[in-house]
């Protein structure tokens, strides 16, 4: 049996002799009554406390669990985002790496095309000036022969002797003019 604080504070006694001070006994549980009823509104107090409290753990066992998933969330979408960036480098560098080997094999393709172009180049100096050389010899020899055939005319002017045979100048000249030509096609 539960008892209010009301019910302490309307409790009657029935009346024996020698017994209590009717007075003494109302005073004593009027102030009971306003004890309890003091009690009563504490717990009923600390039971709204008691209940806020657990409204708030409730909140912070649910931000609790918010936080710890995006917490995970954003681990597991760093370990993606590293992830994808390693993978992102290793295709950059590989493509790189296709070029660069690209680059080299052209600059060793233009090498070897340039090599050989100097050593076109040269085969066709050295046919040139032999070439030249046989030219040159076939003129002297046509010009030998021409001396034999038909002697140089003389004329009446008073001629200065050169230091030179008409031939050595001749083959002189021919020297010059093919130095010249070769100079030209040096590289």
């Amino acid at each position: 049996m539960k008892i209010a604080p009301i019910d302490v504070a309307h409790k009657t006694f029935s009346r024996k002799m020698m017994g209590f001070d009717p007075d003494e006994v109302m005073d004593f549980l009027r102030i009971v009554a306003d004890e309890m009823e003091a009690l009563v509104r504490d717990r009923n107090t600390l039971r709204e406390i008691v209940r806020e409290k657990e409204l708030q753990i409730t909140e912070f066992k649910e931000r609790d669990e918010l936080l710890k998933t995006t917490i995970t969330t954003a681990t597991r979408m760093a370990e993606k985002i590293r992830e994808d960036s390693e993978r992102e480098s290793r295709l950059i560098i590989g493509d790189a790496n296709q070029k660069s080997e690209m680059i080299v094999r052209d600059a060793r393709d233009s090498l070897k095309k340039i090599y050989g172009d100097i050593t076109d180049l040269k085969r066709i100096r050295m046919q040139f000036e032999n070439n030249m050389r046989a030219l040159v010899q076939s003129h002297l020899t046509m010009l030998e022969q021409g001396q034999k055939i038909m002697p140089n005319p003389t004329v009446d002017a008073p001629v200065i002797a050169p230091t030179m045979s008409e031939e050595e100048m001749i083959k002189a000249r021919v020297n010059e003019v093919v130095g010249k030509a070769t100079k030209g096609l040096e590289l």
